[in-house]
């Protein structure tokens, strides 16, 4: 098949061109200009514009939306119309099938804005008439990510921390490599079109047991204090300061961070059985490399 993938110079992205590559001609889609690298064309577009997704979509029959905009102001708004703009000219060139990669998390009002937006996306490009395959999932694991970037960063340059109550939160990490092949897996699967499914990793845990973790890899011992109240707002400005995540991206992603994100069906794992990467051996992974911080 002939796929593109929106989103293609970001951490999954990079992880998921390759193996796709293998198998099917990929037209790698981002919103600067990049040069062809193994064999892979690349194509320049920002998801908003209708006439640059027109053309990147031309022949295509299957692509990959794993664009956002964290990091700008008005996100949502950028976000819901570049949703738009793909399932429209999705629906324009005729393509077969859209794959999505969302987020965790449940269904309540107080659903943070960033995890409410990835909801929203899901919800926009569902509404068209080309089918759509959501994989949902919680944090990647892996180098670039800025959500791993951020708490290995805090554990390498912090020996204490002040924490609110969201390091008690429950969530399901997923390991890059894992979320690329499942990514990779669903490309004209009829049986999953129009089907929303989790994806989370084998290891279920708090945030504040996240750190400990990383900080045993890394031969650490970091002081954690919880306290009732911590803003959003101060919690982003402090990370701004002792990690690589600039406040505007870390913000919203901190606001996250109070909402439970744990798989809560487990069909994506009978339809696609792979074998799991554990946390650790995902963490220990990811820290061997060096990559710019996917923002």
């Amino acid at each position: 098949m002939k796929i593109a993938v929106l989103g293609a110079s970001g951490t999954v992205g990079r992880a998921l061109v390759p193996l796709l590559a293998k198998q099917h001609d990929v037209l790698a889609v981002s919103r600067r200009p990049r040069d062809a690298t193994r064999g892979i064309r690349w194509a320049t577009a920002d998801a908003t514009d209708g006439a640059a997704v027109q053309r990147a979509f031309e022949g295509v029959e299957l692509a990959y939306y794993l664009v956002h905009s964290l990091g700008s102001r008005d996100f949502e708004q950028r976000d819901r119309l570049a949703a738009e703009t793909v399932s429209r000219e999705a629906k324009r060139a005729g393509l077969r099938q859209l794959v999505y990669l969302g987020g965790l998390g449940d269904d309540s009002l107080e659903l943070s804005r960033h995890l409410r937006s990835r909801a929203e996306t899901a919800s926009v490009l569902a509404s068209g008439s080309v089918p759509v395959t959501t994989l949902r999932a919680a944090m990647v694991i892996g180098a670039g990510s800025a959500a791993f970037e951020t708490i290995v960063a805090l554990v390498d340059r912090v020996p204490g921390m002040i924490c609110p109550r969201w390091v008690s939160t429950r969530t399901q990490p997923i390991a890059l490599a894992d979320i690329a092949a499942y990514l990779a897996a669903v490309a004209g699967r009829g049986d999953m079109f129009g089907g929303s499914f989790d994806a989370g990793g084998p290891d279920v845990m708090t945030y504040r047991e996240m750190i400990e973790r990383i900080a045993r890899i890394r031969g650490k011992r970091p002081l954690i204090v919880e306290v009732p109240v911590l803003t959003p707002r101060l919690s982003s400005y402090w990370l701004h300061l002792v990690t690589p995540v600039n406040a505007s991206v870390a913000r919203p992603l901190i606001e996250g961070l109070r909402n439970a994100t744990v798989a809560r069906d487990e069909r994506l794992r009978q339809l696609l059985p792979l074998r799991l990467t554990s946390f650790e051996d995902a963490a220990r992974a990811a820290m061997s490399q060096s990559l710019p911080v996917d923002t």
